[in-house]
C-alpha cells in the first residue's frame, strides 16, 4: 500500500466487487436476508415503487407494473462495482412473509443501493427504501447497518447518503446510524412538486467500525442489559 504526501496510507477499495459473493453467501441479520436483487422480485418491488409516498423522496418516476418490472430486471443485471458510477442493488428479504410473486424464501420488503462514487478516494454512496407497511419495526436500521458493514469491509474510507430534506424517516435513520449531517443544498433539484433540498450525511469507514466495536463491547460487558 502506498503512502500520500501527508504520510498517511493511500485509500484502497477491494475492487472489483461482484455480487456473486452474495449469491453464494447472502448477508443474514437478526431478522432479514440481504442478497442481490433478482428479476423475479419484480412483483414485490412494484408494490412500493408504485406508491407516491415512497417515490416522492426518490429519483424515480412513478412506474406502472410493466415499467417497474423492466426497472427491476435492469437493476438485477447490474452486478459489479468496478468503476466510478457503478451501482448494485440488494433486496431486503423478510423470511416467513409470503412473496407477492410466489417465491418461497420470503418477501422483498425494500432494497439497498450501493454506489461506487470514487474508486481513487475510496468513497461509496448508500441508499435504502422500504415498503411503508414494514416501516416502524427497525427493519430499515437493521438492513442499513449491514450495508455499512459491507461498505467498511470493502475498504471504504468515506460512506455517504444523499437524502431528500423532506424525508424525515430517512434523515432520522442517518442520525441513528451515527452519520454526520455535513451539508444541506437548497433548491438543488426540481421535480413535479417544485424545488427540493438535499441533505448529505456521511461518516468514515474507520468511524463506523469504531462504533460497531463500541456497540459490541457494550452488549457483551457484564453490566449490559
Amino acid at each position: 500500500m502506498s503512502t500520500t504526501a501527508h504520510g498517511g496510507a493511500s485509500p484502497e477499495l477491494h475492487l472489483p466487487f461482484d455480487l456473486a459473493e452474495l449469491d453464494a453467501s447472502p448477508v443474514r441479520t437478526g431478522r432479514l436476508v440481504l442478497r442481490p436483487i433478482r428479476a423475479q422480485d419484480a412483483d414485490d418491488v412494484d408494490a412500493y415503487q408504485r406508491l407516491p409516498e415512497v417515490v416522492a423522496y426518490l429519483p424515480w418516476p412513478l412506474r406502472d407494473r410493466e415499467a417497474s418490472h423492466e426497472h427491476t430486471a435492469l437493476r438485477a443485471r447490474q452486478r459489479t462495482l468496478a468503476g466510478d458510477g457503478d451501482a448494485v442493488a440488494l433486496a431486503i428479504v423478510l423470511p416467513g412473509e409470503p412473496s407477492l410473486g410466489g417465491g418461497g424464501e420470503g418477501r422483498v420488503i425494500g432494497d439497498l443501493t450501493f454506489i461506487l462514487t470514487s474508486a481513487a478516494h475510496a468513497q461509496v454512496g448508500v441508499g435504502w427504501v422500504l415498503h411503508p407497511d414494514f416501516q416502524g419495526r427497525g427493519y430499515a436500521r437493521e438492513a442499513a447497518t449491514a450495508l455499512l458493514d459491507l461498505a467498511a469491509g470493502l475498504g471504504a474510507h468515506r460512506i455517504a447518503a444523499t437524502v431528500d430534506a423532506a424525508n424525515e424517516p430517512s434523515l432520522a435513520l442517518c442520525e441513528r446510524l451515527g452519520m454526520r449531517k455535513e451539508a444541506t443544498f437548497r433548491h438543488d433539484r426540481h421535480d413535479r412538486t417544485g424545488w427540493r433540498d438535499t441533505v448529505i450525511y456521511a461518516l468514515t469507514g474507520a468511524e463506523w467500525l469504531g462504533r460497531r466495536v463500541s456497540a459490541a463491547d457494550t452488549t457483551t460487558s457484564p453490566g449490559a442489559h
